[in-house]
């Protein structure tokens, strides 16, 4: 990689996953177990336009597929783009199966999603 394409993964990653990790942690069941009790299909969709802009900004400037820790960065935004779209288009549908679907399932995926923005600040943060 070159030192370049290691400045943008550092800049990039220490932006993103220190919201990722406050994001996730105060969505935590345990924090606000209520929080999405009351989801509208609006909320929903606002909620998937803002991961799939974020998602779009990140695969725009970090494209590197590299065997490191700089991958987890561009597959983060990625998913983004995955999980926006489907909010997006289908902001019902993914409301009802939210709301059937176990707190223990959200708190597996967010601490996936913590472990990610972990390993990437680590990175970011450190020569």
């Amino acid at each position: 990689m070159t030192k370049s394409n290691q400045v943008i993964s550092k800049k990039v990653g220490g932006l993103l996953e220190p919201a990722i990790m406050a994001m996730t942690a105060a969505e935590y069941p345990w924090v606000q177990p209520h929080l999405y009790d009351s989801q509208i299909p609006p909320v929903v969709f606002l909620s998937g336009t803002l991961l799939f802009i974020g998602g779009l900004a990140v695969v725009r400037s970090h494209g590197f597929w590299r065997r490191d820790w700089t991958v987890l960065v561009t597959t983060t935004g990625w998913i983004f783009i995955a999980l926006g779209l489907v909010r997006m288009f289908a902001a019902s549908s993914y409301q009802s199966a939210s709301a059937k679907t176990s707190s223990d399932t959200f708190m597996a995926l967010e601490a996936v999603l913590f472990a990610f923005g972990s390993i990437i600040t680590f990175r970011s943060y450190t020569k």
